[in-house]
């Protein structure tokens, strides 16, 4: 169970975010400084940086949201990894406000028009692979440092991040596009299992 004050610093991080995201649709990302974000979320710049090291983080951080991952290992037994993922991208999907949505797209167009954003994007996805690592083995009940979880997970990652650097689309047809391209992933990734060995089954 996560404790009040855990609950607490979340939500004061997602209003921190969602203030400088809409300041980064009004005035743009250059333009807006730290000190205005503080001021719209009526915290202090010190408080900003306890909750991002960077005004950067405040676009990359929660890229790809651990709820969705939660989600993902609550999802029905009989689904595959990458059927859990697309299931639980759906249930996120659907719980998010027009608002919320909105300042995805804002948080995209970021990302592939703000040089700094799309190389840090880069470093981001590190933190989103391990979690889906962690994710996939508690599914399957295995080591969450096995190397063929970590590297599978980091096909998939590279599927979440092409998409959100090149998608020119709306919000909603993105996630649409990503539960396809999910599906595509796992048709042509495949994950060896401890009794299968290496793939294809003549590469031992």
């Amino acid at each position: 169970m996560v404790g009040l004050r855990e609950r607490k610093k979340a939500r004061t991080k997602a209003t921190i975010q969602e203030h400088a995201l809409r300041l980064f649709r009004e005035h743009g990302y250059t333009e807006t400084t730290v000190e205005q974000i503080a001021a719209a979320a009526e915290i202090s710049p010190s408080t900003f940086f306890r909750y991002f090291p960077a005004k950067e983080d405040a676009v990359l951080t929660d890229l790809i949201d651990r709820q969705t991952f939660e989600v993902m290992v609550d999802a029905p037994a009989e689904l595959s990894p990458l059927e859990a993922l697309r299931y639980a991208v759906n249930v996120v999907f659907k719980d998010m406000t027009d608002e919320h949505l909105q300042l995805e797209m804002v948080r995209n167009d970021l990302i592939r028009s703000v040089p700094e954003l799309r190389r840090g994007m880069i470093m981001e996805i590190s933190r989103p692979r391990d979690l889906l690592a962690e994710a996939i083995a508690t599914r399957l009940g295995r080591p969450a440092d096995d190397p063929d979880l970590r590297l599978y997970a980091a096909a998939v990652m590279g599927v979440f991040m092409n998409l959100a650097l090149d998608a020119t689309e709306t919000t909603e047809a993105s996630f649409a596009r990503l539960g396809d391209l999910i599906d595509d992933v796992q048709r042509v990734v495949h994950l060896p299992t401890p009794d299968t060995g290496p793939w294809p089954p003549d590469a031992a």
